[in-house]
């Protein structure tokens, strides 16, 4: 790899924002289906046929630049979470002049002064009315694996519910990769509701959850790029290695003593569906492997045999010599039928 510039951090291009949103006119609406907007046609074009919905022309309030839109027919999108730590979050208020306010929740960065919502309305302060304290709002940097090009792609929500959500999902996830590795997610726009004071509100909350991999292997650590692509097929794999839950048949094959009782194993293991037929599968493989392993074992142990030694009740232990000659690792009963 060449050399890069020290002082820059290198970060990927930004293609476009996933949004839970539109407006029309200047009235925001919230949308129960994903919003992508980009500068990029092809992008929202590609979103459009995975996803569905009328490609548009669009510029956002107190902006003169054109964009493009689709309001897609999903509420779930794959994504990937990226090396690095994704998630951008802070309490804000924005006006037609930029930030106002920047606070992490203890300090409002621009005025290095304690955080001015807490001061005035205490802990539930963003209960208060919109406008009159600042938004909690969480960022997500993801990349989009079926669309075209090596960008990211910026998720953004203003809920208070997802930002604790989203700092527990993605803080769980970066301790077990330490930030080096692929994480594929799934962005879903779930329906909530609350009752505060007798009414009932209704809104949509953002839900990071991983796909197509377990805790378990999220947290082991750094993930490949071809398991995070297809993880579907990871666990598969993987599924077939350790055959049906309850039975680990590497662990049961180990533990034989000949190439014959392998064999028997792997019948075994054909009749409840856990090898394929034709031993084309990774578990039968394996299972092959033990047993030759089982067989070269015993022609060690014939070659440098020792004389027998009497048990405790002077009992020699019987030998018995069959009439034919030894039969390979993998009996030819056993083998893939064609």
């Amino acid at each position: 790899m060449g050399a890069r510039l020290r002082n820059i951090q290198a970060r990927a291009a930004e293609h476009g924002r996933l949004r839970t949103g539109y407006t029309q006119g200047k009235r925001p609406m919230r949308s129960a289906t994903w919003v992508i907007t980009s500068h990029s046609e092809e992008h929202v074009r590609t979103a459009a046929g995975l996803w569905g919905g009328d490609v548009e022309q669009w510029s956002p309030l107190n902006s003169t630049i054109s964009q493009w839109r689709v309001i897609t027919k999903t509420a779930s999108i794959e994504a990937l979470i990226t090396p690095g730590d994704p998630l951008n979050q802070y309490n804000e208020m924005w006006s037609a002049g930029g930030c106002q306010r920047r606070c992490d929740g203890e300090t409002e960065l621009l005025s290095r002064k304690p955080c001015l919502c807490l001061a005035r309305f205490g802990e539930d302060w963003h209960q208060q009315k919109k406008g009159t304290v600042c938004s909690t709002t969480s960022r997500l940097n993801v990349m989009l694996p079926d669309l075209s090009g090596m960008g990211m792609w910026r998720a953004e929500t203003h809920s208070f519910y997802a930002a604790s959500e989203w700092g527990g999902m993605v803080d769980m996830v970066l301790a077990g990769t330490k930030g080096d590795g692929f994480v594929p997610v799934t962005l879903r726009i779930e329906p909530r509701q609350v009752v505060r004071e007798g009414q009932t509100k209704k809104f949509p909350v953002v839900v990071v959850e991983l796909r197509g991999v377990t805790p378990r292997q999220a947290l082991a650590g750094p993930m490949n790029a071809a398991t995070a692509l297809d993880p579907g097929a990871a666990s598969q794999a993987v599924a077939a290695i350790e055959g049906p839950k309850g039975r680990d048949w590497i662990a049961e094959a180990k533990g034989l003593l000949t190439s014959d009782d392998v064999r028997d194993l792997w019948m075994e293991a054909q009749q409840e569906g856990a090898v394929h037929p034709k031993g084309t599968d990774p578990l039968s493989k394996q299972l092959m492997a033990i047993a030759a392993a089982k067989d070269a074992e015993n022609s060690r142990e014939r070659q440098t045999g020792t004389d027998p030694v009497p048990d405790d009740e002077g009992v020699y232990e019987a030998e018995v010599v069959a009439e034919e000659s030894a039969r390979p690792a993998w009996p030819a009963v056993a083998q893939p039928r064609s």
